[in-house]
């Protein structure tokens, strides 16, 4: 297999850590690709037409991409342990929870940093902030038991998109306003599968 990726991406280090978590990681070639909207740079078109990363080839199909397909295709090549049966539907809705928290916060980057000053949109941000704040709220208020449970892509999704925010949007001071998630998330961060993916500029 061969996974597009990209070490600064929340969703390419969510499959990282899965990968890893699996002991998927010695299957897979890493291949760098990076890009943006605007420029998709290396970002393999013919393989994800959406212009996005990760991207998995597999030797049995059609490129996945998506981060959730690839770690759902990836844990159940693993036996299917990170979306137990169990609470199928509560680790599926944490990981969606998550992505939306990711998805808002790169946003709010490229608002930053790919637009020019005067046709930056004020309002646009504070949306997607204020999506990424009422998801927090909803981790603190609804899904702490959860994040305390045994180890499922949910937990996972979480950890990376809050390690994110720690990374491009520490300004939001998210873990002074929500302590016990910012405790869990510091103790997550200790995992190995995370201080190897850890983003860095």
């Amino acid at each position: 297999m061969r996974l597009y990726h990209s070490p600064t991406s929340p969703f390419a280090r969510k499959v990282m850590v899965v990968l890893r978590e699996t002991g998927l990681i010695g299957q897979v070639e890493l291949v760098p690709a990076g890009g943006t909207p605007v420029a998709p740079g290396t970002i393999p078109l013919e393989r994800n037409p959406l212009g996005k990363i990760p991207v998995l080839e597999r030797p049995e199909g059609p490129a996945l991409y998506d981060s959730r397909v690839i770690c759902r295709y990836l844990a159940e090549m693993a036996g299917g342990g990170l979306y137990p049966q169990a609470r199928i539907w509560e680790t599926l809705t944490l990981e969606a929870t998550a992505d939306g928290i990711m998805e808002a916060a790169v946003l709010t980057r490229y608002e930053s940093v790919l637009r020019s000053e005067e046709s930056r949109s004020a309002a646009w941000t504070e949306a997607q902030r204020g999506k990424i704040t009422r998801a927090l709220e909803a981790l603190d208020a609804r899904w702490m038991a959860h994040l305390a449970g045994p180890l499922d892509c949910g937990q996972i999704a979480v950890g990376c998109a809050l390690g994110y925010l720690d990374f491009r949007l520490a300004d939001l001071g998210w873990r002074e306003r929500w302590p016990a998630l910012a405790t869990w998330a510091s103790r997550f961060a200790e995992r190995p599968s995370m201080r190897e993916t850890a983003p860095a500029d």
